[in-house]
């Protein structure tokens, strides 16, 4: 990671604090242009009622209207958490490319089970069990104790 990709993994984290704080689950995404250059940004939108306002689908629908084949194609989406297999199947259907992600689906299901949270409605994969050739990074060792306490504020205060 060089220091342009790790802004931008800080910016995740400053978007799924701010996610926590407007009553969301704690999930935020960056989009960067190949040469790292910012795209976009959105933070997770659940709380509304409507659960798929996920960033990282948010994002693959900015780019598919936004952005040429080519440029979706050499882009990265920088994100706080690993995608779901939604937003992973809509990052693979716009044909976005590389994944950065700062902790991923397994960690964050450890760390749920830990806190006694009921499991999701739909099973968690990694990226690659559902887009197979999307290339993914992950998970970002020294960012993960700063995601990890966002989504233990968000369970310990629902108990």
């Amino acid at each position: 990671m060089n220091e342009i990709e790790m802004g931008h993994l800080r910016r995740c984290v400053e978007l799924a604090t701010e996610a926590l704080a407007e009553g969301d689950e704690p999930f935020g995404s960056v989009l960067a242009a190949a040469d790292g250059t910012f795209l976009a940004e959105d933070r997770n939108r659940i709380a509304g009622g409507d659960s798929t306002r996920h960033p990282e689908f948010e994002l693959a629908r900015w780019a598919a209207q936004y952005l040429t084949p080519e440029e979706r194609s050499t882009a990265t989406v920088f994100t706080s958490g690993e995608h779901c297999p939604m937003c992973s199947a809509a990052h693979a259907w716009v044909g976005l490319g590389r994944i950065v992600y700062i902790c991923s689906s397994a960690q964050l299901g450890e760390w749920l089970t830990e806190w006694g949270v009921p499991p999701a409605p739909v099973k968690s994969l990694s990226i690659n069990e559902v887009a197979p050739n999307i290339p993914v990074e992950g998970p970002v060792s020294e960012l993960v104790p700063q995601v990890q306490e966002l989504h233990r504020k968000l369970h310990l205060r629902s108990v």
